[in-house]
C-alpha cells in the first residue's frame, strides 16, 4: 500500500499535524513495524498503545494514528477514537482498490477452513491474499486488507461476530463482491437469543454487496433455505442433488480423506477431487470453493487443483502421527455442531477411539442441554474413550455415563487430567482433542506429544 498522511486524514475525519508522508504499512504492535510504517495505537481492557508510542517510534515508526495531542518525534494524525479510524482507513483503501474482488466468509462454524480452501482454489489462477489464522473482528479485517497490494486480484476475509451489527461493520469495510455464509449454528446464541437471530446476524454481510452480487449458501442448513425468496443471485451448496452445485459418489477415507463428485454448471461439469483433510463437512467446505472459483472463472481443472492442495490454519484436523497415539488436533475452537463433526471423523478411523472435549463457550442458557447433548452423541456413536475437562462439561460426562457403553472420565481443570494421563488414557489409540479457544486445549497437545 502506499498512502499519504494527508489523503488519510482527510477521508477519516483526522487532522495532520507534521509533514505530509507516503506510508507503506500500518502496524498497532509496537514489535513489529514495518517500511514506512504508521503506528495506530489501539486500547485494550488492560492496556493502552499510547503508551508504546515512543517505542515504536524507536522501532522505526514514520507516523503515528493518535487520540491525543502532544510532541511526538514524527508526524502524527489525531483522531477521536484509532479502533475506528483504523476501520476507516481500511475502508478507504479497499475503495480505492478498484480491481480487487472481495469474498467475504462468514457463518457459525467452518468460517477458517472454508476461507483456506476457497483461497487455496482462486490461486490458482489469481494473485490472492486471505485472512491470516481468524484474524476475523474489527481489528483483523482492516490489517487483512492492508496486507492487500495494488496487483492484488482477490481477497478471501473471514467475518466472525458475536454481536449484532458486527458484520455490517465489517462489511462496510470489506465491500464484498461475492459472500459465503457455511450455516447457522448456535455459536454467540448468548448474545443473539435464537438461531433467528444468528441468521439475521449473518445476512449483515450482504448489507454492503449490490443486490445482484453472488451470494453462495449452504443448502442443508433449514435456516438459510429460508431466505430464498428475499435475495436475488443466490447459489445454494448442498450433499442432495436439488442444489446448483451440489456433491454426490462420497467416500470417506478416514484419516485420508474424503472423495467426492463435483456437480457445476446445471451437472454439465464435473469434478472428481480428493480432498486431503478428514470428515464429511470438508465436503460441504469444497462445494463452497468450487462455486467461488466457477463463479470467477475458474476451469475444473483449477478447482480441483486448488481443493487437492489446500492446507488449513493451524489446529484445525491437524493429524499428528506420534509413537504412541495419533493425534486429531481440532483445539482451536468448538461448539455443538463442530463437535460432532469432529468425532463422526475419529470413529471412522480404525482402532480404539477416545475424545478429549472441552468447555464450549457463548453457548447462553442452554450450555448444559449442548454439552449434555455432545456427550450422549459421542457415546452412541461408539466412541470408546470421553475424558471431559472444564466446568461445564461435567454436563457432558453426566450424559455420558446414563448412555453407558463406554469409558468416561471428568475433570475440572487440564491439570487434573494430567495428574490421570497415565491411568485414564488407552494405549496406541486414535485421539480427538477438542475444545473452545478459551480453553487452551494446545497444552493438551502439547502433553500428549510429550508421552514417551
Amino acid at each position: 500500500m502506499n498512502l499519504c498522511l494527508r489523503e488519510i486524514a482527510e477521508n477519516i475525519g483526522g487532522r495532520l499535524f507534521g509533514e505530509d508522508i507516503v506510508i507503506n504499512s500500518i502496524s498497532r504492535d509496537s514489535r513489529d513495524i514495518g517500511e514506512n510504517c504508521l503506528y495506530v495505537p489501539l486500547k485494550g481492557d488492560k492496556f493502552d498503545g499510547h503508551d508504546f508510542i515512543q517505542m515504536a517510534c524507536a522501532e522505526g515508526a514514520v507516523a503515528i494514528l493518535t487520540e491525543k495531542e502532544g510532541i511526538y518525534p514524527v508526524p502524527y494524525i489525531l483522531v477521536k477514537d484509532t479502533r475506528l479510524a483504523l476501520g476507516d482507513i481500511a475502508r478507504y483503501y479497499r475503495k480505492s482498490l478498484e480491481n480487487l474482488k472481495v469474498v467475504a466468509i462468514t457463518g457459525s462454524v467452518g468460517k477458517t477452513t472454508t476461507k483456506d480452501i476457497v483461497a487455496s482454489v482462486l490461486s490458482r489462477k489469481f494473485k490472492t491474499v486471505k485472512t491470516q489464522g481468524n484474524y476475523n473482528n474489527d481489528i483483523g479485517v482492516p490489517l487483512t486488507i492492508f496486507n492487500i497490494e495494488r496487483d492484488t486480484e482477490v481477497a478471501v476475509i473471514e467475518m466472525g461476530m458475536n454481536h449484532f451489527d458486527e458484520i455490517d461493520y465489517l462489511s462496510s469495510i470489506a465491500l464484498p463482491d461475492i459472500a459465503i455464509i457455511t450455516n447457522i449454528g448456535v455459536s454467540h446464541i448468548e448474545n443473539l437469543g435464537s438461531r433467528d437471530g444468528i441468521l439475521k446476524a449473518k445476512c449483515e454481510v450482504f448489507n454492503h454487496m449490490s443486490e445482484d452480487s453472488l451470494k453462495i449458501l449452504n443448502g442443508d442448513d433449514d435456516k438459510l433455505v429460508t431466505i430464498a425468496r428475499k435475495y436475488k443471485n443466490l447459489c445454494y451448496c448442498s450433499m442432495n442433488e436439488f442444489a446448483e452445485v451440489y456433491a454426490s459418489d462420497v467416500v470417506e477415507k478416514g484419516l485420508n480423506g474424503i472423495s467426492c463428485v463435483i456437480h457445476l454448471d446445471d451437472n454439465s461439469v464435473l469434478v472428481e477431487v480428493d480432498i486431503p483433510i478428514p470428515g464429511k463437512h470438508m465436503v460441504k467446505n469444497a462445494l463452497f470453493a468450487a462455486a467461488v472459483g466457477r463463479s470467477l472463472g475458474l476451469s475444473a481443472e483449477e478447482i480441483k487443483s486448488g481443493i487437492e492442495c489446500f492446507h488449513p490454519t493451524a489446529m484445525r484436523m491437524d493429524i499428528i502421527e506420534d509413537e504412541k497415539y495419533t493425534i486429531i488436533n481440532d483445539a482451536y475452537n468448538a461448539n455443538p455442531q463442530s463437535m460432532k463433526a469432529a468425532i463422526d471423523v475419529l470413529i471412522s478411523c480404525k482402532g480404539v477411539s477416545c475424545c478429549i472435549l472441552g468447555d464450549m463457550f457463548e453457548l447462553g442458557e442452554n450450555s448444559p442441554k449442548y454439552h449434555a447433548e455432545v456427550g450422549r452423541y459421542a457415546l452412541s456413536k461408539g466412541v470408546d474413550y470421553l475424558i471431559c475437562i472444564g466446568d461445564m462439561c461435567e454436563n457432558m460426562y453426566e450424559a455420558a455415563i446414563a448412555i453407558g457403553g463406554g469409558e468416561v472420565s471428568y475433570f475440572k481443570t487440564i491439570d487434573e487430567f494430567f495428574s490421570a494421563m497415565e491411568r485414564v488414557l488407552p494405549k496406541n489409540a486414535n485421539i480427538l482433542v477438542k475444545a473452545s479457544r478459551g480453553m487452551h486445549f494446545e497444552k493438551v497437545i502439547d502433553r500428549l506429544r510429550s508421552v514417551k
